[in-house]
């Protein structure tokens, strides 16, 4: 992808995340929104409109430029060092996680009990960790992959279990945006490796809806938990039955 193709495509990304749309940067440029539709297509913008552009969105075109670059690199995961840290405070654990699903440093301090000083602190020390990038006007940019996971038997993971697992499945699911589902049968090495596959695209999938519902407010958004789970298994009380 050449710089200039890297540089639309950002500028695409961060209209989306901002709800803005073609007729808005249409009535920026004083063009038809046919005209900025041929613009994007054809990636024939003047150094002029991309500076106008990203002025709209509140960047500078070099922090535009910065966006481009640093999103050719994410992480996948953490280290253990960095996991071990976050897990250490839970209040940048939290400031983590809503980072983490975009909310801006006004939307965390809205939704929890942070005080500015407060919620400054902890995203300056995940800029420090790498895991975000804080930027000029308090904006947050983050470093990790769409496909980005906690490592496997890791700090985070483990947190989850000992503090989080019971507190989830402690519902009924019985509510209409709940649902729970458990299943069990005897399959074939080659069965095992399909349904593997197909949990990876169900992840997939949540990544993209999660991406998709980005330009939505904070208002219409809800944090939703999906676990996955499988594992070679028999019920205690037939093992105890083997022969």
């Amino acid at each position: 992808m050449s710089e200039t193709s890297r540089l639309i495509t950002t500028i695409k990304r961060l209209l989306k995340s901002q709800g803005l749309t073609y007729r808005d940067v249409a009535q920026k440029l004083k063009l038809s929104e046919p005209s900025v539709k041929r613009l994007f297509a054809s990636e024939s913008f003047t150094v002029n409109r991309l500076v106008q552009v990203s002025q709209m969105l509140g960047y500078t075109l070099a922090e535009v430029s910065k966006e481009a670059e640093s999103a050719q690199v994410k992480l996948a995961t953490l280290t253990e060092k960095q996991e071990r840290e976050l897990v250490s405070d839970y209040k940048m654990l939290i400031v983590a996680v809503c980072a983490l699903n975009h909310l801006t440093m006004k939307e965390i301090m809205a939704t929890y009990r942070f005080s500015s000083a407060e919620c400054l602190k902890y995203l300056l020390r995940l800029d420090k960790l790498r895991i975000i990038d804080f930027l000029p006007g308090n904006r947050i940019r983050i470093n990790v992959s769409k496909d980005f996971d906690w490592l496997p038997q890791g700090p985070i993971k483990m947190y989850f279990q000992t503090r989080g697992q019971s507190d989830f499945l402690e519902s009924r699911f019985t509510d209409d945006e709940e649902t729970m589902a458990f299943v069990h049968g005897m399959l074939t090495e080659q069965a095992l490796a399909q349904l593997q596959e197909e949990l990876r695209r169900l992840r997939q999938r949540f990544a993209m809806l999660h991406e998709e519902s980005l330009a939505a407010p904070l208002a219409r958004r809800r944090g939703i938990g999906l676990l996955l789970a499988m594992r070679s298994w028999e019920p205690v009380d037939f093992v105890k039955l083997r022969r």
